[in-house]
C-alpha cells in the first residue's frame, strides 16, 4: 500500500453554496461553520450559502471562506477513520493543511487568513498589479520571459503548478509584456487573470511583514503528520520553521509541482483534494498520470471517495 496525502485548494476555487451539502449532513462540519462565524464575528454560512460571487471574490472573504469549507469537508473523512500520511495546500491551502496537521487551531487559522487576505490586498493598490497564466512553456522559458520583461516593471514567476503551467505576477505593464513574449516563444495560451493583486511576488513583501506580527500572537502545536510547504517543496514537521515559511510564502513563488513530486518520491500514490473544486487533482494528473486522485466537496464526491478508498 502506498501513502495517502490530503491536499487543500487555494484562492480561485470559491463558489456560492460551497460545502452546503456536507454542512447539512454532518454535525461536525456544521460546527466548523459555527466556529468560523464566532471567530470572525460575522455569519460565514450566510456569506457562503446565500451570498454572491462578487463578495466571495474579495480576498479577505475568499481566504476564510475556502479554509472553512475545506475543513468542513475534511470532517467526514476523519469520522470515517481516514488519516493522511502527509498534507499540503496551494497558497492559502497551506493554512488549511496546518489545521489538518493540528499545528494550528482552526479558530486561529480562520481569523489569521482573513487578515492575510486584507494585508495582501492592501500591499498593492488596485489596478497596479496583476497575474497571468502561461500555458505550454517550460518553467525556465517563463523565467526568461520575466527577466526580459523586467525592463518595463516588476514581474516574477508566482506559481509553478504543473508541467506547462506557470503563473506570473507583477506590475500590469510588465505582466502584459510577459504574455506577449510567451506567445512569441510558442506558448499555447497566455492570458492575464482576473485577480485583484499580484500574489506571490516581491510586491507583496509588506503583507508578509504585517502577517509576521499576527503570527507572533499564535501558538503552534506539534505536527500530527508532516506537511509539504510551498516555499521549499520539502517536508516539514518542526514547528520552529512554520512562521518564517508562512511569512515568506506571501511573496515567494508557490512550488506546487515540486511539492507533489516530493510526495510522490516519498511513496504517496493517493491524493484526496478536500474543499471546493478539482484544480489540484488536475495538476497532479499532469505531473504523474499513475497517481490516484479523489476529491471531497459534496455528498456525491464524498461517497465516491470513501467507497473507492
Amino acid at each position: 500500500m502506498g501513502k495517502l496525502a490530503f491536499i487543500f485548494p487555494g484562492q480561485g476555487a470559491q463558489s456560492v453554496g460551497m460545502g452546503k451539502e456536507i454542512c447539512e449532513n454532518f454535525k461536525a462540519s456544521s460546527d466548523i461553520f459555527e466556529e468560523a462565524s464566532e471567530s470572525l464575528g460575522f455569519d460565514i454560512k450566510k456569506m457562503i450559502f446565500e451570498g454572491d460571487i462578487e463578495t466571495l471574490k474579495i480576498t479577505e472573504n475568499t481566504q476564510p471562506t475556502i479554509l472553512t469549507t475545506s475543513i468542513a469537508c475534511l470532517m467526514p473523512l476523519l469520522e470515517n477513520g481516514k488519516k493522511p500520511d502527509v498534507v499540503a495546500g496551494l497558497s492559502l491551502g497551506e493554512y488549511t493543511a496546518h489545521v489538518a496537521a493540528s499545528t494550528m487551531l482552526f479558530k486561529d487559522a480562520v481569523a489569521l487568513v482573513k487578515k492575510r487576505g486584507k494585508y495582501m490586498q492592501e500591499a498593492v493598490p488596485l489596478g497596479v498589479g496583476t497575474m497571468a497564466a502561461i500555458l505550454g512553456l517550460e518553467g525556465q522559458d517563463v523565467i526568461d520571459c520575466c527577466k526580459e520583461a523586467s525592463s518595463v516593471g516588476i514581474v516574477e514567476p508566482a506559481n509553478f503548478n504543473c508541467p506547462g503551467q506557470v503563473v506570473v505576477a507583477g506590475e500590469v505593464k510588465a505582466v502584459e509584456k510577459v504574455v506577449e513574449l510567451a506567445k512569441e516563444k510558442g506558448a499555447k495560451r497566455s492570458m492575464v487573470l482576473p485577480v485583484s493583486a499580484p500574489f506571490h511576488c516581491s510586491m507583496l513583501k509588506p503583507a508578509g511583514d504585517k502577517l509576521a506580527l499576527e503570527l507572533g500572537n499564535i501558538n503552534l502545536n506539534e505536527f500530527k503528520c508532516p506537511l509539504v510547504t510551498n516555499v521549499t517543496a520539502k517536508y516539514i514537521n518542526d514547528t520552529s520553521v512554520v512562521k518564517d515559511l508562512l511569512v515568506r510564502q506571501v511573496s515567494s513563488p508557490t512550488l506546487w509541482e515540486e511539492s507533489v513530486k516530493s510526495m510522490l518520491n516519498d511513496g504517496v500514490d493517493t491524493f484526496v483534494e478536500i474543499g471546493p473544486g478539482k484544480a489540484l487533482s488536475g495538476f497532479i494528473k499532469k505531473i504523474n498520470k499513475e497517481a490516484r486522485t479523489f476529491n471531497v466537496e459534496d455528498m456525491e464526491s464524498l461517497k465516491k471517495t470513501l467507497s473507492e478508498m
